[in-house]
């Protein structure tokens, strides 16, 4: 079955205000996994005017383990068509020509040759402002959307490629007011290292894209002719999470799938503490190799036997890690609060915590 965009009234409506100012900010848009962030930005994109051209970048099946690597997931190369040779667009100009919304920076041969030239990320940066450049000149609005751009923080160049990047945003934005600029990420880590760059400070704004409160999960529900009990059993199992919504909504039998899901994941906690247990687990910060420790991680699980969430000065820097890295807990700093990453990982873990 077919599942349609839903609600996220307060989310769209911030996101189109910034759009229609100047661009000032890096808007970093972040929230618990399957809380339908990128099912928010592909909304937009689609019912944006034709005077906005989009180039959204989805990173999540790339493999990044270099520069090249990043550069070629940015650029969308202008080639043949199957059946018709056409002549190749050979300036900025007729590179955007046309072009409302595409998957990636359009690029030809001859400008690729610059870009990776010397292996630097300002050839790259150079030629995607000169664009945008060309794009403004056309009488419309550039906008940048990165899709999983934690993906690239391991990469380096010199420097840390993230640095860099991040001191283009505020080209785009604050120094040239050329481009908005969007950053879409699941991971808490990653938005938690955002927040305490000092380089970012009064340079980016953030907007949550949470799990859909008890009100709207029943409004969505009754799309799909939802019975009572079957209401009960998905908020009772999944709460508001809009990925497992919608796997509901596509089973047979409901109910069933509901339980199966948690036990699904109850399961996976159970197994990933009983491999720390028995056999331990590192996890590196920066530059150093760290244990996990089992029993710090009980204390921090058995937190949330009689609490939704906690602060985040409540639990030791190596264990929140590794449990937001195992998709088991989720980190806001801005709110400085952890809690799980679904209402299914909460109940799982209170199930765990019976036998820890």
């Amino acid at each position: 079955m077919e599942v349609t965009f839903h609600d996220r009234e307060q989310e769209t409506k911030e996101v189109m205000d910034t759009l229609r100012v100047k661009p000032r900010l890096i808007t970093f848009i972040y929230g618990p996994i399957n809380s339908g962030k990128t099912e928010l930005i592909t909304h937009l994109i689609e019912e944006l005017p034709d005077d906005y051209v989009v180039f959204y970048i989805n990173l999540r099946t790339k493999f990044l383990a270099s520069y090249d690597d990043f550069i070629e997931s940015l650029f969308e190369m202008e080639m043949e068509t199957d059946r018709t040779v056409r002549k190749g667009k050979e300036t900025l100009a007729e590179l955007v020509s046309g072009v409302t919304k595409v998957a990636g920076i359009p690029i030809n041969k001859e400008f690729i040759d610059y870009v990776f030239k010397d292996n630097k990320p300002k050839n790259a940066f150079s030629y995607m402002i000169k664009l945008f450049e060309e794009v403004k000149k056309s009488g419309k609005q550039p906008v940048l959307i990165l899709d999983e751009l934690q993906k690239i923080g391991d990469v380096n160049v010199n420097a840390s490629l993230i640095y860099e990047l991040f001191n283009f945003f505020i080209d785009l934005t604050k120094e040239l007011h050329l481009c908005h600029v969007f950053v879409v990420t699941s991971d808490s880590l990653f938005i938690e290292r955002v927040y305490s760059e000092a380089m970012l400070e009064g340079r980016c704004r953030y907007l949550l894209v949470d799990d859909f409160d008890c009100e709207t999960t029943m409004d969505f529900l009754d799309k799909y002719n939802f019975s009572d009990a079957e209401k009960e059993a998905a908020w009772d199992f999944c709460g508001g999470k809009p990925g497992c919504l919608v796997e509901l909504i596509n089973s047979g039998d409901r109910e069933k799938k509901a339980c199966e899901m948690f036990n699904v994941t109850s399961g996976r906690i159970e197994t990933e503490l009983k491999v720390v247990n028995e056999l331990g687990a590192k996890i590196t910060i920066g530059d150093n190799i760290c244990d996990v420790h089992y029993p710090n991680l009980i204390d921090i699980l058995r937190k949330f036997v009689d609490r939704n969430e906690i602060n985040i000065n409540e639990v030791d820097e190596i264990s929140k890690r590794y449990l937001v890295k195992e998709n088991i807990l989720f980190v806001d700093p801005l709110y400085k609060t952890i809690k799980p990453q679904s209402r299914l990982n909460m109940l799982a873990i209170r199930e765990v915590m019976q036998d820890a």
